[in-house]
């Protein structure tokens, strides 16, 4: 009760104080004089408005009229001059809302900026090839058989010439044995032959068919060893052999795929090219390749062939590179990516991709101009300025400016979609776009 009694009795001192104030001031600025002198001003001219009136030839008008009609006429006039107000209202505050909203300009945007800089760049052109091998192919047997040995093993280097696999060949060395004994038979009786002809004890006749004979066996012979040599798998080439899967005792049927046998010191490279850098490749250009395996290395070689002709369906023209590799590291079929240097390095204003907006009509970028104005906190005020580029080659994240910038200007490079000319800039460079020449896949 007593806190409520304080309370009450400090309200009631300050809206004391608080009149008094006001009746101070009403005497010291002399309102009840003003208040009386206006609207002693306000009466004169409503009765010198409502003297005009009565002597209006309006006013005439509606005594002359019988009373129900002047009520009419009163309403309506006061109706349209209601409508009249309210419509010239909604029309002032439409005015009024559109000098401010052309008073406050275009709402400032948070950007990113980067100065631009010059950087040496290497031309070169980049693509994505297949490892082939130098020599390749998947070995099988003209005809069937049981194998009966496998010297070699999986992963294993094989000189030109080596056994890889043996087939049963006993019937067919034996077969070759009897032909061989029938071909020396048949060379012996010819030999006779020939002595007997010498001293007229024969025919020519009997002579040459003898001869015939012994060319005939002997070309039996010869048929024979070919095909026990088709029972003895060698290899055509040196290289690597695969995965041997044959054991002994297995029967093959004629082209069967009984292992792979790949040269991989030289390596091939294929790869492809649009058909508007074909003037930028020739016979002996060196290379680099890299792979996803070997992350770390990377392999030179040179362009050993470019095809004559270009794909109709991809416009691409292909192109064969040769690698050393010693030490077998790459492997046929693998994925490559190519790089080939273009000239001697050259120094370019470089800028992240992702400030570059690309359009129908041309390439542009919104460079940040200072206004000449500072802000609130004393710092120089930023404008946008759309300008049209040339770009160039790309490298990594990264693309080439020839035209449209000079070195040192502030590059909008996040948040353009929502600008346009004379846009207020807010700059926050806490976060930046990539802006790497050799990006790395993040894990």
């Amino acid at each position: 009760m007593k806190l409520l009694e304080t309370i009450k009795t400090k309200v009631t001192a300050t809206a004391v104080a608080l009149w008094t104030w006001i009746l101070a001031k009403a005497v010291e600025w002399k309102l009840r004089e003003r208040l009386i002198a206006l609207w002693g001003k306000v009466t004169g001219w409503w009765a010198r408005l409502r003297e005009r009136f009565v002597r209006s030839k309006v006013n005439a008008k509606l005594q002359s009229m019988t009373p129900l009609g002047r009520r009419m006429t009163i309403m309506l006039c006061g109706v349209f001059l209601l409508l009249g107000l309210i419509f010239g209202f909604n029309q002032l505050k439409t005015s009024l809302i559109k000098y401010f909203i052309a008073g406050m300009g275009l709402p400032p945007a948070t950007v990113s900026t980067l100065l631009v800089n010059s950087s040496e760049w290497q031309p070169k052109l980049t693509s994505v090839g297949n490892v082939r091998a130098y020599r390749g192919v998947e070995l099988s047997t003209e005809i069937g058989g049981l194998v009966q040995t496998v010297p070699i093993k999986s992963g294993m280097d094989v000189k030109e010439g080596d056994l890889l696999i043996k087939l049963n060949d006993v019937s067919d060395m034996a077969q070759l044995n009897s032909l061989k004994a029938l071909a020396d038979l048949a060379k012996v009786i010819n030999e006779r032959d020939r002595q007997q002809l010498e001293i007229q004890a024969i025919s020519k006749n009997v002579f040459d068919t003898s001869k015939a004979d012994a060319k005939s066996k002997q070309a039996q012979v010869e048929q024979q060893m070919a095909l026990v040599a088709k029972k003895n798998l060698k290899a055509p080439f040196s290289g690597r052999v695969g995965i041997v899967m044959i054991n002994p005792g297995q029967y093959v049927n004629p082209g069967d795929k009984l292992l792979t046998l790949q040269t991989l010191d030289p390596i091939f490279v294929d790869f492809t090219l649009p058909q508007s850098n074909a003037a930028q490749i020739q016979v002996g250009q060196e290379i680099t390749v890299t792979t996803d395996a070997f992350k770390d290395a990377s392999f030179t070689g040179k362009v050993t062939a470019v095809s004559p002709k270009v794909d109709t369906n991809t416009r691409n023209i292909q192109i064969e590179a040769q690698l050393a590799n010693p030490d077998k590291k790459i492997l046929p079929g693998m994925f490559a990516n190519v790089n080939i240097k273009l000239g001697d390095e050259v120094k370019l204003l470089t800028l992240p991709q992702t400030a570059i907006t690309y359009n129908p009509y041309g390439s542009t970028v919104f460079i940040a101009k200072p206004t000449g104005k500072k802000d609130k906190q004393g710092k120089p005020t930023l404008e946008a300025q759309q300008v049209f580029v040339t770009t160039g080659l790309t490298r990594g994240d990264q693309v080439a400016i020839l035209k449209g910038l000079e070195e040192g200007a502030t590059v909008v490079t996040s948040g353009q979609l929502k600008l346009k000319n004379g846009t207020p800039l807010i700059v926050n460079n806490k976060v930046q776009p990539a802006n790497s020449p050799n990006p790395q896949p993040q894990e």
